[in-house]
């Protein structure tokens, strides 16, 4: 009895054996073009990704200017409670903390606001980007008939497939236009 159940073993063994090898075998019959894109250095290294932070710095650089106007004004108001608070009449020193406190609060409130505004917008342009690079990469595959195409995920791809370097042009190429 003992030698059955090793003998059925061993035939299940082999049968998947010879089953993992056909596909293998298959995989190899197709001749498949394979390709991977490296994302990080895409989003890094792609000109549009500069287009985009200078439209970002262009779009809130005035907001930027008006916080840091109203941060000076609370730093003024601070310092003028620090410096002459011991010395004013306690109705005026508490005037001023109200001052203060009143300053600081609408501060953040702008500053919360701002880093709100800027994020959503950061986001919308990643997302554009994203998109380009997407085109970009399903445009070179199309053109040199490429059966897969691997972006983000990867763990390792070699020099072979690798094909970040060419979808990088293709980027470039878009831009100068």
């Amino acid at each position: 009895m003992v030698r059955v159940g090793k003998l059925f073993k061993l035939i299940t063994l082999v049968s998947v054996l010879s089953l993992n090898w056909g596909m293998i075998a298959t995989a190899e019959s197709l001749d498949l073009k394979i390709g991977a894109v490296n994302a990080v250095k895409l989003l890094d290294e792609a000109p549009q990704k500069d287009v985009a932070l200078e439209r970002l710095k262009k779009e809130f650089e005035g907001r930027n200017r008006e916080l840091i106007a109203q941060q000076k004004e609370a730093q003024a108001l601070e310092d003028k409670l620090n410096r002459d608070g011991a010395i004013m009449r306690e109705s005026d020193r508490e005037e001023l903390k109200r001052k203060v406190m009143g300053k600081n609060r609408d501060l953040k409130r702008l500053q919360d606001t701002f880093q709100e505004d800027y994020n959503i917008r950061r986001n919308e342009e990643f997302r554009k980007l994203q998109e380009d690079i997407a085109k970009a990469i399903i445009s070179l595959a199309e053109k040199r008939k490429y059966d897969l195409v691997v972006y983000e995920g990867v763990i390792y791809a070699s020099n072979r497939v690798d094909i970040t370097a060419d979808v990088l042009k293709l980027l470039k190429a878009q831009h100068s236009r």
